[in-house]
This record gives structure tokens, sequence and C-alpha cells, in this order.
């Protein structure tokens, strides 16, 4: 018999390991993984061209519809039969303020996001016991002729501030320029009103989820925020995969691998019924490594990542990332050196206000900025108040 011909009849007999290998990558990554991922938005193996349209219509209607309920629930809010608690009265030195910066949206308005926000956001307050889990502010940064109605609605149950008539900002910067002014003034003003603890910024499109304020007790708790410029609580799914520049993630990444490895053979002695001869020897142990490695990479990371929803301390914190502030916890007085910092920049495509803190906490001596997982928000906003949006916005 040829040697080729034996050393294939060898290898490929059940009872080798290069066989047995074999077939768990074909039924793993074949089989297993496509049948199950297949509709999964951020896994590798999403149909992409078969599912994203419908999806993403599915996600528009379901805004659509929370918009809508919230636009009638505050109008009727007057109504004695449905009265939501009044928050316009602000305490001074709050442990926490969140302040909610809004501008008027040419595109999506009946998708109502401020009101959906400030819903959720009175629906939750209550829920830290005898006092509010914070002190609520919505900055209304329009300055254009027509004004953000949604704002006005809210003029009854919120306290609403706006640039008076020598503050209004000037029209004849760019986007990205004037975002960040607005961002600065909303930074500050929240400040000089009640000189809070901590504050919290969210965009007016950042819808937080039900654990919200008892993951960001739990953080300020933890020693990092003491010393922290800021603490970003949203960060793209897209851009939560371990394929990805961020050095921490490729050490969770392999130490996931290796643990899972190292669980699966010291259970095969155990339970075994295919019969592997799978040992805790270096070879199997490199495998197996690579193969959890590659499967939570395909499944996607941020469907791993929603199981630390089960309790805020399991929230993991790790180096700030570059992308996006819809939401974002400044610690202390931290929010008076990002608009001192941020005054201290002009920004321009390539350089918004995300990258310039970015930089500012890599390079400023002292300075470091953190991001927490999973996400504390649901970003809602199809419809950007301030880039040009797409007739029909897609998930991806």
């Amino acid at each position: 018999m040829p040697r080729w011909r034996a050393f294939f009849s060898q290898s490929l007999r059940w009872s080798s390991s290069v066989a047995q290998v074999l077939v768990v990558c074909v039924v793993t990554f074949c089989v297993l993984l496509p049948l199950g991922c297949h509709r999964l938005l951020h896994s590798y193996f999403f149909l992409r061209s078969i599912y994203l349209d419908s999806m993403s219509e599915a996600e528009l209607r379901a805004s659509l519809d929370r918009g809508q309920d919230a636009l009638r629930f505050w109008q009727s809010a007057s109504t004695a039969a449905c009265r939501p608690p009044r928050f316009n009265d602000l305490a001074q030195h709050p442990e926490l303020l969140v302040t909610v910066v809004t501008a008027r949206r040419n595109q999506g308005r009946d998708y109502h996001y401020l009101l959906q926000v400030m819903r959720q956001l009175s629906g939750m307050l209550g829920s830290c016991g005898e006092h509010r889990c914070a002190e609520v502010l919505v900055c209304d940064v329009e300055s254009g002729r027509q004004e953000n109605q949604d704002a006005t609605m809210l003029e009854t149950h919120f306290r609403v501030i706006r640039r008076s008539a020598r503050e209004q900002r000037s029209d004849h910067v760019n986007t990205f320029e004037r975002e960040k002014r607005d961002y600065v003034f909303c930074l500050r003003r929240g400040w000089e009103l009640v000189r809070p603890r901590n504050v919290v910024v969210l965009e007016d499109d950042a819808l937080p989820l039900d654990d919200f304020f008892a993951v960001v007790k739990d953080l300020l708790s933890r020693r990092f925020a003491r010393r922290t410029l800021y603490v970003k609580l949203y960060h793209p799914e897209r851009l939560q995969r371990y394929w990805n520049p961020e050095p921490y993630r490729i050490l969770e990444w392999a130490g996931l691998g290796l643990v899972g490895a190292t669980a699966l053979l010291l259970a095969v002695p155990y339970w075994n019924p295919c019969s592997f001869s799978f040992t805790l020897s270096a070879g199997h142990l490199l495998f197996f490594t690579l193969y959890f490695m590659a499967v939570a990479e395909l499944l996607g990371r941020h469907y791993l990542l929603e199981v630390r929803r089960l309790s805020p301390q399991l929230y993991a914190v790790s180096p700030a990332t570059e992308c996006c502030t819809p939401a974002m916890l400044f610690p202390g007085n931290a929010s008076l050196r990002v608009a001192e910092y941020l005054d201290g920049s002009f920004c321009v495509k390539g350089n918004a206000k995300d990258m310039v803190l970015y930089q500012m906490a890599r390079t400023v001596p002292g300075e470091t900025a953190h991001s927490v997982e999973p996400n504390l928000i649901t970003h809602i906003g199809a419809f950007s108040s301030v880039r040009a949006n797409p007739p029909r916005p897609k998930l991806l």
C-alpha cells in the first residue's frame, strides 16, 4: 500500500485525533454556527442580504411606535389620572445629575427620541429607594427659528435650560465644532445650577436600560472612578468584536479560549458520549483554545457580553475606546475639566469631540478614561440631528 494511502487510512480512523478534530470543526463551523447564528445581527454568519432590510424596517416601526406612545403619554400627562412626578425643582449638590442634550431634528421628528428617553427616565428615577436616583436636566441647544417642540412639551415636568439671547450659538462654524460647543454649554450650565458630585450626559437618542442607575452607582463606588476623566457608557455593537486593535480584548479573547479548552478537556474523562480521544495535552489544549476563540469571534462578542447583565458587579471596565459619546459619565468635577479640554480644541470632520476627548485622555499627564461593557443605553437615533441621513436607515 502506498505510504500516502496508509497515512490517510490511519489518520481518518475515528480513533485518530486528526479525524476527530476535522469532524468537530466541520460540524461546528459548517453546520451548527451557520444554523444558529444566521439571524444574529452581530454574528459573522448573519445573512445580511436576506434579513437586514426586514430587521431594519421592524426596528424603525418599533421605535416609531415607542415615540408615538411617548408623545401621547406626555400630552396626557397634565391630567390628574396619569400625571407623572414633577422633576422641575433640582436639589443642590446631588449625588448624580443626568443632563440630556437635545436639538430639533429635521428628519425623524415623528420618532420623538427625546420623549422616549424622558419617559424612560421618569419611570426609573424612583427605583433607588427613598431618594431619587438622580436629578435630571434637559439642555435644549436649539437656536434656529423653529423651536424644539419636544423640549417645550417637557417644560412642565423637567427643568429645561437654553442659552440666553447673548449666548446664542454661531451658525457660521462647521457642524462638528457647533456640536462640541453645545456639549460644553450643557456641561457648564448643569454644573453651575446644582454643583453635582457626579454627572452623566446623555444625548437625546440614548435610551437608558433598566439597570442604568444601579450600574452607574456601582461604577462610582469602584476605586478607578476617583481618577478617571470619563467613563463611556456606550460603544457601537458592531465595534465590540475581539478582532480589534484594543489590546485588552486580545487578552480577554485568549483567556476565554484557554478557560473553555481546559474545562472541556477536564470534562472528557467523565462525559464522552462520542468516544473522543482528547486529553489534557499541549497539542489538544492549543487546538481547543483556538477553537473556542474562533467560536466566540464568529458567534459575536456582543452576545457573550450580555451575560454580564446578571449583576452590576459583573460589568467590565476597560480602557476607553475612540468612537461616540451618546452616554458619558463624568465622576467628581471631571465635567469641568472636560469642558476646558474641549474649549481648547477646534473640531472638524475626523476630529470630532469624541476624538478630542480620547486624545486628551491619552496625552494629558494624569488623565485616564474608561469604557463599560455591555452598554448601558440603547442608541435609538436612526436619524441624526447634525448629519445627512439616508431615506431609510439600516441597522448596519
